[in-house]
């Protein structure tokens, strides 16, 4: 992070980390990108997706099934969303 990349490929970045170590990954998250970074981050917490994503790509089995804009979904239709997603898999 010190180093400023361009890009940054972050994977459940706060898994088994206490409330403060989460808020300051959040911040170091959000400096980067206000800062110019590309971030893709892939988390299982939806709170933190909406919370600092701008664009959510929804994957089910490795197949894109929803790409919504962040700040025009909230965590209902998101959910709805994967939920849907996962029962047309199921029924194929």
């Amino acid at each position: 992070m010190l180093r400023q990349p361009e890009v940054l490929l972050v994977g459940q970045p706060t898994r088994g980390v206490d409330i403060g170590a989460i808020e300051f990954i959040h911040r170091n998250l959000i400096t980067a990108r206000d800062n110019g970074a590309a971030i893709l981050l892939v988390s299982t917490e939806l709170e933190e997706i909406m919370s600092l994503s701008d664009r959510i790509i929804v994957l089910v089995d490795g197949e894109i099934t929803g790409d919504v804009i962040a700040k025009e979904m909230d965590e209902r239709q998101l959910g709805m969303l994967m939920a849907n997603a996962a029962q047309e898999e199921g029924a194929a």
